[in-house]
């Protein structure tokens, strides 16, 4: 294939690109890319390039974004997988159920995002598998969300399967679901090549002023190359007549187009006025509303002849900037007048919410039915779990209700539906909206709710404790159910401010504590607000019955996730309730799945992944944290980075503490998150314990633990005990376990009375010393926090070495040792091999090979495997194709040099996984 052949002036490297691509793909492996560059840089055309190098060796999907169909949510995706549906019965049942939901085939509850990403992903496996797949969307700034959102999902877990998504964005753009993937960056062509592509648009003379301005003001975009000079005479471009003026260029390029459609006959200008309308490109829709319109059946000829449009199986202009000249060239009447027309042609059976589009764009004044159908479209799609769409839906629906106080309730609800959907200057603008109205009493609270919650979203620092405080106070009287749930908000945003916040946590627990009592029956949402308030207000002792028996309630009775609902996962950290713990993370990471909530779900995922670095399981940890990280990209929600700092810790990886801790501590500083300078001091506690810098993890776990924040301050007591005895420091350790005392006893957890024994031994001695030590290896046992029974065989074994008892040192330092090197705790780990070799042992340094056998993510797919599970099973648990599951375990049996997963069921599993940063 040849880029001068197609006409592709200037772009040799960019097709070069796209034809290793290509190959990549016939090979049997995945390819992703995403070209980026303004409108007319020629994007289109390298797709075009593209789709014909992969049609002579695949299978070619073609779709295009729509602008006008941003808020239906998975409307591109069903254009990519329309021609695949023949391929739906083969899908597992859950996906198959997914997908026909989602794309209307079948009746259904919300279909879980998750599922519907591994579903589409499945899909495009199955497809590859009878020849490669080449996915070409273009336009992908103009896809809704829950689509692009879908196929970046796909896109970053192909890897073994013979597959190509190729998307084209047009910069500037607020599109951020695709950011991360391998990028093209398309740019204006060069003054050379400008000059080419200008003479070969151009017959007869061309003033070399005119040429060499025409380039500079394109800047070399090839469209407005081609485009701009088609509307002016031979003189003008002889003489410099005419030239562009200072207009942004997509506005310049669509004047051209506008100059284009001036000669057409008036019934072909009106017939792409209505395909322009008309989103999806459906010839017939479009013949049933040109008949209407009474337009001949030959209307658009001269427009197909012009090479404005192209009529096939669908309706497709030739460039998505001619659909916008048409449109906008287009008068507010004729608009309208085309819309009612679609309107009236739309099946309002079959599809009801574009029938509503049309009819609210046709509106020219207020109207109450057309709003009502607008918000029935926007419970439908809340029920697929399209939280944009029904945003865009009530948005619409506001600005057509005529009464006023039904007017500031819509816009209430618009806002907050934008608010969960992540579009937070719309959601201040419809707030502002609904102000004007005439809204009553608890209206009005619930914006100022609202507005507090925005602050709090915006930084989780030191601004958001007092609005939340202050919406809470004036739900009082109106709402006592909301108003105990906003001084839970304002509570859990007082804890995030830490020592940073205004008034600090105290003040606002105590306000808490007169908040209206609970009508009836207490909720797992009001245990939680008397338990947290008690405790910062009256003590850790006095508000454990309370916090345990909302850990309880949550734990039976909540079923739908918020992100009061994973504070939960906090206080059962704070009362070392590790299986409470883990239950309550994982419930939050599946109902965040199930709900598609992908705002949430990586915060989920870090609490999950705490766990998981506690029980020793650090690998585990940075897998789900590494899916956390994926997600901020696709979502742009980024969960506090404290779980990745403490994974980074208790790895001993100081170069990577160093980093998180230098940008957190800027960036928790100027926001007023006290909360998070906390985590970092714990943390540097816990690496220089690790490195055996005492004198340094003393003075970190003392500030870590002056304070009372939510688990951190416990768990910092418990490094500063031990910091302390091994700097000589008697008087602070003793003074930190007394504290420390106070709340593991309370708690009454194994976890908590075996890091309390272990802690009490640092200080004692002689037999006392022994028992201690012992409590503490068989409590820790008892439970599942393996990285503190490994680090209390550690502190035995070194005591046992410093009392002259080498053969039992040697007993319990292999056990720490083994334990730790597994585990990947290497500072940890080095300072067992250090003791071991005081002993006269001989212990080799694990080697970097060893050390990195297998990625976390192998790591967990061997696990899998070895426990039993399908490949497909793998798959749908990690969201990965058969195909890689089977791709990644080859790997892992050459790695491990074994030949089956029989053999996989007796090889030990280590992993050295990448820490997200």
């Amino acid at each position: 294939m040849s880029a001068t052949v197609h006409g592709l002036y200037g772009r040799r490297a960019e097709c070069e690109t796209l034809d290793r691509l290509v190959e990549e793909v016939q090979s049997g492996h995945h390819a992703v890319l995403v070209l980026r560059g303004r409108s007319g840089d020629g994007k289109t055309a390298l797709l075009d390039y593209l789709a014909d190098a992969a049609a002579q060796h695949g299978r070619v999907v073609r779709v295009a974004g729509v602008e006008a169909e941003m808020e239906l949510p998975y409307a591109g995706l069903q254009q990519l997988c329309a021609s695949m549906f023949d391929q739906l019965d083969a899908l597992p049942v859950p996906q198959r159920d997914a997908l026909q939901v989602t794309f209307g085939l079948a009746e259904g509850s919300a279909p879980d995002r998750f599922l519907v990403g591994l579903a589409v992903l499945t899909l495009l496996s199955d497809v590859a598998s009878q020849q490669p797949l080449y996915c070409v969307v273009d336009d992908a700034q103009w896809l809704d969300r829950a689509s692009v959102q879908a196929l970046a999902f796909a896109a970053r877990r192909l890897q073994a399967d013979p597959v190509a998504l190729v998307f084209a964005v047009r910069q500037p753009s607020g599109e951020r679901e695709l950011v991360g993937l391998p990028e093209l960056n398309v740019a204006g062509l060069n003054h050379a090549d400008a000059r080419l592509l200008l003479a070969s648009a151009v017959h007869g003379r061309l003033d070399e002023r005119v040429c060499d301005r025409i380039i500079a003001e394109t800047r070399g975009n090839p469209l407005a190359l081609l485009e701009l000079p088609r509307g002016l005479t031979p003189a003008e471009l002889a003489g410099g007549f005419g030239l562009p003026d200072a207009q942004p260029l997509a506005s310049r390029i669509e004047q051209g187009f506008v100059r284009r459609l001036r000669p057409l006959p008036a019934q072909a200008r009106q017939f792409l006025l209505v395909a322009a309308a008309e989103p999806i490109g459906d010839p017939t829709l479009l013949r049933q509303a040109t008949a209407e319109l009474g337009l001949a059946d030959d209307a658009a000829t001269p427009a197909e002849a012009a090479g404005l449009i192209e009529i096939g199986t669908r309706v497709r202009f030739r460039h998505p900037l001619v659909r916008s000249a048409v449109y906008r060239a287009a008068t507010l009447t004729e608009r309208r007048r085309v819309h009612q027309v679609l309107a009236d042609a739309t099946d309002a059976v079959a599809d009801p919410d574009r029938r509503a589009w049309h009819l609210a764009a046709a509106a020219p004044a207020p109207d109450a039915a057309v709003a009502e159908e607008l918000e029935r479209s926007a419970e439908r799609a809340q029920a697929r779990g399209g939280v944009a769409a029904a945003a865009a839906f009530l948005e619409r629906a506001t600005e057509l209700t005529p009464d006023p106080a039904r007017r500031g309730a819509r816009a209430l609800a618009a806002a907050q539906a934008k608010f969960d959907a992540g579009d937070i200057d719309t959601t201040r603008e419809l707030l502002a909206t609904a102000e004007m109205s005439a809204l009553d009493g608890l209206q009005q609270a619930r914006v100022e709710r609202l507005r507090a919650q925005l602050a709090f979203a915006g930084s989780r620092g030191r601004d958001a404790p007092p609005l939340l405080l202050g919406a809470a106070e004036r739900l009082s009287a109106l709402d006592a159910a909301m108003a105990r749930e906003t001084y839970l908000e304002a509570l859990l945003a007082a804890i995030y401010a830490g020592r940073l916040g205004e008034g600090g946590v105290l003040a606002v627990a105590k306000a808490a504590l007169s908040a209206p009592a609970a009508a009836g029956p207490p909720r797992a949402v009001d245990l939680l607000l008397d338990g947290l308030a008690t405790r910062f207000a009256h003590g850790y002792v006095q508000a454990v019955p309370i916090i345990q028996r909302s850990l309880s309630a949550y734990r039976s009775e909540y079923h739908r996730l918020t992100w009061v609902c994973l504070a939960t996962s906090g206080a059962a950290m704070d009362l070392w309730d590790d299986q409470a713990w883990l239950e309550l993370a994982t419930r939050q990471v599946q109902l965040a799945r199930e709900a598609g909530t992908l705002n949430l779900l990586p915060l989920a995922l870090d609490y999950l992944a705490g766990w998981h670095v506690q029980a020793g399981e650090l690998a585990d940890a940075a897998t789900l944290l590494q899916e956390a990280a994926a997600l901020n990209t696709a979502v742009q929600v980024a969960p506090p980075p404290y779980t990745s700092l403490i994974l980074a810790a208790w790895r001993g990886d100081r170069e990577s503490v160093d980093e998180l801790q230098r940008d957190g501590i800027r960036d928790a500083s100027a926001r007023g998150e006290g909360n998070a300078l906390a985590m970092m001091e714990y943390a540097t506690a816990v690496l220089h314990n690790g490195l055996g810098l005492y004198g340094s993890a003393l003075d970190a776990a003392r500030e870590a633990g002056a304070g009372d924040e939510l688990a951190t301050g416990p768990w910092a007591l418990a490094e500063l005990v031990e910091a302390a005895a091994r700097a000589d420091e008697r008087d602070v350790g003793e003074q930190a376990l007394r504290r420390l005392a106070q709340r593991t006893r309370a708690s009454g957890t194994q976890w908590a009375l075996g890091v309390e024994a272990r802690c009490r031994a640092l200080l004692s001695e002689g037999t006392a010393a022994e028992a201690l030590y012992r409590e503490a290896i068989e409590r820790l046992a008892g439970c599942r926090m393996a990285a503190h029974l490994a680090r209390a065989h550690l502190v035995y074994g070194e005591w046992l070495r410093r009392q002259r008892r080498r053969a039992d040192a040697r007993e319990h330092l292999y056990v720490a040792h083994d334990m730790l090197t597994r585990m990947g705790a290497e500072a940890f780990g080095e300072r067992a091999r250090g003791e071991l070799l005081a002993t006269g042992e001989t212990v080799r340094r694990p080697s970097a090979a060893a050390a990195a056998d297998l990625t976390a993510q192998e790591a967990s797919i061997a696990r899998l495997a070895s426990a039993g599970y399908t490949n497909p099973e793998i798959g749908a648990q990690l969201f990965l194709s058969p195909r890689t599951v089977e791709w990644h375990l080859r790997k892992v049996f050459a790695k491990l040099a074994i030949n089956s997963r029989r053999e996989l069921r007796d090889t030990p599993l280590r992993a050295k996984a990448a820490l997200p940063v």
